[in-house]
């Protein structure tokens, strides 16, 4: 079992020094609200709420969890025409919040979205996190194409349990992609030829995890997608589908939290 990390133990203390006016200030910074980037996949942000809120809990971190722009009826800029455009606007939002040392974490299209973020090779950011992404060709196995699966399909796709899927507000029968957002980002066939050759320029620990039993894209396109990352780790959750966030959330936090320490 994964033993917790305590309070103050996640970032090292930084010493700087700081100009007050004509007064130079050194000073020892113990802050350890290390930040997450946490982005979620085409079901929308209620299939990552639940995991935020633990992660924040367990870690006494700091968690952002943002709408990707289009999704949820949000609005979305006609500059934002594909992902690594989305990669951009958060790599600015890091810079807007001042955060150092982020650790990106990203499900399915939010998995596609932290590697462009890793690659965008930002300062900021010292770790990403890839949970059953999609994003890479792989041959032989192509991912599952959401878009004609009816609600029961799609449950028996994303989760080793279908009966784990949560019912969202209003009586409906689990998560749905949102998918005319989803394909304003990443095309019809929800992958870049080129990604996976880009991935070998990545200079920075990646874990890739994978849930075993994910039928929307199997354990080898997971095994791929690390294969093409220099620094990656690998771990396969068992009993888990295409959203451990959802379906087996301490398991995942647990792969985590080894990424961490």
């Amino acid at each position: 079992m994964t033993t917790l990390p305590t309070t103050g133990s996640l970032r090292p203390t930084r010493t700087e020094t700081r100009a007050l006016g004509p007064v130079e200030v050194t000073l020892q910074d113990r802050d350890r609200t290390r930040p997450f980037l946490l982005l979620h996949g085409g079901g929308g942000v209620t299939t990552m709420a639940g995991f935020a809120d633990l992660l924040a809990e367990r870690t006494r971190s700091r968690v952002l969890l943002p709408t990707h722009p289009g999704f949820g009826g949000t609005p979305k800029a006609e500059s934002l025409t594909d992902v690594k455009a989305l990669a951009r606007t958060y790599v600015a939002l890091l810079e807007e919040l001042d955060l150092t040392d982020v650790t990106v974490i990203g499900n399915s299209f939010g998995g596609w979205l932290a590697a462009e973020i890793a690659l965008q090779k930002s300062p900021r950011v010292s770790a990403a996190v890839i949970i059953d992404g999609i994003g890479i060709e792989v041959d032989g196995h192509p991912p599952t194409d959401v878009s004609g699966l009816s609600p029961a399909e799609l449950r028996a796709h994303s989760f080793h349990d279908p009966g784990k899927a949560p019912v969202p507000p209003g009586g409906g029968t689990g998560p749905s992609p949102d998918v005319r957002a989803l394909i304003g980002y990443t095309g019809p066939a929800m992958a870049d030829p080129a990604l996976a050759g880009r991935l070998g320029a990545l200079d920075i620990p990646v874990h890739v995890v994978w849930g075993e039993s994910d039928r929307i894209v199997d354990p080898d396109y997971g095994r791929a997608y690390a294969a093409a990352i220099p620094r990656s780790t690998f771990t396969l959750i068992p009993r888990t589908g295409h959203l451990p966030q959802v379906e087996t959330p301490e398991e995942l936090l647990g792969a985590l939290l080894d990424l961490v320490n």
